[in-house]
C-alpha cells in the first residue's frame, strides 16, 4: 500500500488508479469493513490526526479531482463529501523519499510523465499534508536494492 504524501497530480495512470484503490481500502480499514491491512505503518499518520475518517475521505477528494480532470470515470459515491478538513504534517525527508522513488517508478512505466516530473522546480504535498523539517516517517518501509 502506497498513500502518497506527494501530490497525486504527479502521478502516471496506472499510479492514480492505483492510488485510488489503495487509498480506498485504507478508508475500509479505518471504517472497519475489513480486516485486512489493519497494521499498515501507512496508516499510522491518518489515525494519529483528529478524525482519520475524516482525513481519509479528505484525500480521496483530491485523488478523485485529478482523476476527473483526466477525464477518468472513478465513482464519486465512494468518498463521504461532508468530511471535515483536516491538516497532517509530513516531513521533507519523506517528500525527498517519495520524490525519488516516484521518478524510478516513472522512468520503468511511463516516459512523458517522467520527463514532465524531471522538470518540476518544486513538488507539491497532497493538499492534506503541510511539509515541516525532518527525516523520513518512521513508518516508511525501506527496502534495501543490492
Amino acid at each position: 500500500m502506497r498513500i502518497w504524501s506527494i501530490h497525486p497530480k504527479y502521478l502516471d495512470t496506472k499510479g492514480l488508479v492505483a492510488l485510488w484503490r489503495e487509498t480506498l481500502l485504507a478508508k475500509h480499514v479505518i471504517d472497519g469493513k475489513t480486516i485486512g491491512y489493519k497494521n499498515h505503518p501507512q496508516l499510522n499518520r491518518f489515525r494519529l490526526c483528529e478524525n482519520a475518517a475524516h482525513a481519509i475521505d479528505q484525500y480521496l477528494s483530491v485523488v478523485f479531482d485529478v482523476a476527473e480532470t483526466r477525464g477518468y470515470d472513478f465513482d464519486r459515491c465512494k468518498v463521504d463529501w461532508h468530511f471535515k478538513p483536516q491538516n497532517l504534517l509530513v516531513t521533507k525527508g519523506q517528500m525527498q523519499f517519495e520524490t525519488q522513488h516516484l521518478l524510478a517508478k516513472l522512468k520503468l512505466r511511463d516516459a512523458g510523465k517522467y520527463r514532465e516530473f524531471l522538470d518540476t522546480i518544486t513538488v507539491l504535498p497532497h493538499p492534506l499534508f503541510e511539509i515541516v523539517d525532518g527525516e523520513i516517517e518512521p513508518w516508511e518501509r525501506i527496502v534495501n536494492s543490492r
